[in-house]
């Protein structure tokens, strides 16, 4: 862009503002999620999208092992003359589009697959055994690189640069946390996450403003007891017995000592004993996750948790030891969305889709690591809908026959792209005016 050109439309903006018509009323600003949606929808664009989904999902990765897939999207970036950091957090690739200079907004997508066997029979099934995406980050790894490609076709409109954070191990891994620590978005002045739901119909989407998601951790016991045959019970000392009764001691954690308005949730999901019909074990592991809206709450369930398998487990004349497991999988934040962020998702989500196909989301107690980004930076989280009124429900996340409606990978590219440009527009012409104010003094 010319600098006339600049110039030209920094004064459009200035004026724009001081006429308090720089919102999703502005035309031109409210031009740009329509625009970008119908440049993702474009056959050569959409296809392309496809093609890299089904190859990312073909070969699932879980965290921290996302070698192809990282290599996958750092073929696509160079392809498209992007420039980014590589190695990040392990195996995360950090892309750059727009000026090199501040003002800096983040677009985030996860990477990593599940450790579950695929039940979908279809051409792009997972090909290795045991692994498979059955969260939608293929989609998400595909919809940031869309954005990638819009953004760079329009990199000379950009009014600051856009930070592209493919991320490693959403799943329990904390992959965000290392981004953070890795430094890479100090500069950033927002940061913006999506991910796909069959909540939602093609063409909506959801969010809320402040706590959306809950935090979250996981905790596994070994209560050990002393084995011996099932026949003669009284010469041994059952810790399935023990394990049994602290599983039930602890559902009353949220039934009996939790405010019933303060939600939380505290589910054992693994129980491992025994080999045999006819023999008492000599240990037992249970685990499983606890989750919450505030850190008071989510810490007394830490301290509770401790207590009642240790002290269960001494009853019954077992002991009991307990693992939080947080090197492997550190707690999660809540996810608190920002209310101007969330405004400004209204607006832009609406220019795109209509203020019809925006759904108010209820808080979930589900738990996303998009949360670390929002402890540092001010962040937004959303959920873009896919599923397809023909069709039967579509099956939930985390399901072996999770699927994802391919149709939605141009909403997403789009709507990625969209906030950020919009984002650096708004934030250089309030910038700009701030500066012209001060001049006029």
């Amino acid at each position: 862009m010319s600098f006339c050109k600049r110039v030209s439309f920094v004064l459009i903006l200035l004026y724009l503002l001081n006429s308090c018509l720089i919102s999703s009323s502005s035309n031109g600003l409210s031009q740009i999620p329509s625009n970008f949606l119908t440049l993702a929808k474009r056959n050569d664009f959409f296809d392309w999208m496809v093609g890299i989904r089904r190859r990312i999902h073909e070969n699932p990765e879980l965290g921290y092992e996302e070698v192809e897939t990282s290599k996958l999207v750092r073929a696509e970036l160079e392809k498209m003359g992007v420039a980014f950091k590589h190695p990040v957090a392990v195996t995360g690739v950090i892309g750059y589009v727009g000026t090199g200079q501040a003002p800096f907004v983040a677009l985030r997508a996860d990477m990593d697959a599940l450790p579950m066997q695929e039940m979908v029979e279809w051409e792009h099934k997972s090909k290795v055994p045991g692994k498979m995406h059955a969260c939608g980050h293929d989609a998400h790894t595909t919809m940031l690189l869309g954005a990638a490609k819009l953004l760079k076709e329009h990199e000379d409109e950009l009014q600051g640069t856009v930070v592209l954070v493919f991320q490693p191990a959403e799943e329990g891994g904390g992959g965000a946390k290392k981004i953070v620590e890795a430094g890479v978005l100090e500069n950033v002045s927002a940061i913006f996450g999506l991910h796909v739901t069959n909540q939602l119909v093609l063409g909506q989407v959801s969010s809320r403003e402040g706590p959306l998601l809950a935090g979250s951790g996981f905790f596994k016991a070994k209560i050990s007891g002393k084995g011996g045959h099932a026949a003669l019970p009284q010469h041994s000392i059952d810790p399935i017995l023990a394990a049994s009764n602290v599983i039930v001691s602890l559902q009353h954690l949220v039934s009996r000592e939790a405010d019933p308005l303060d939600s939380q949730v505290v589910t054992v999901a693994k129980f491992e004993g025994g080999g045999a019909f006819n023999v008492i074990p000599d240990s037992v592991t249970i685990g499983g996750t606890f989750r919450a809206f505030s850190t008071k709450s989510f810490m007394q369930l830490k301290k509770r948790i401790e207590q009642v398998i240790t002290r269960q487990a001494s009853v019954h004349m077992c002991n009991a030891t307990v693992d939080f497991i947080e090197e492997e999988k550190p707690f999660f934040p809540p996810t608190v969305n920002d209310k101007e962020l969330h405004k400004f998702f209204k607006n832009v989500s609406g220019d795109m889709l209509g203020t019809e196909n925006y759904v108010e989301m209820q808080p979930l107690m589900g738990s996303e690591d998009f949360s670390f980004y929002q402890e540092t930076i001010p962040g937004h989280f959303s959920f873009v809908g896919m599923q397809n009124k023909a069709h039967s429900p579509m099956a939930s996340p985390h399901s072996p026959f999770f699927e994802v409606n391919e149709e939605l990978l141009p909403y997403g590219a789009s709507l990625h792209a969209s906030m950020a440009t919009r984002y650096l527009l708004e934030l250089k012409a309030s910038t700009l005016t701030q500066s012209y104010k001060k001049d006029e003094l």
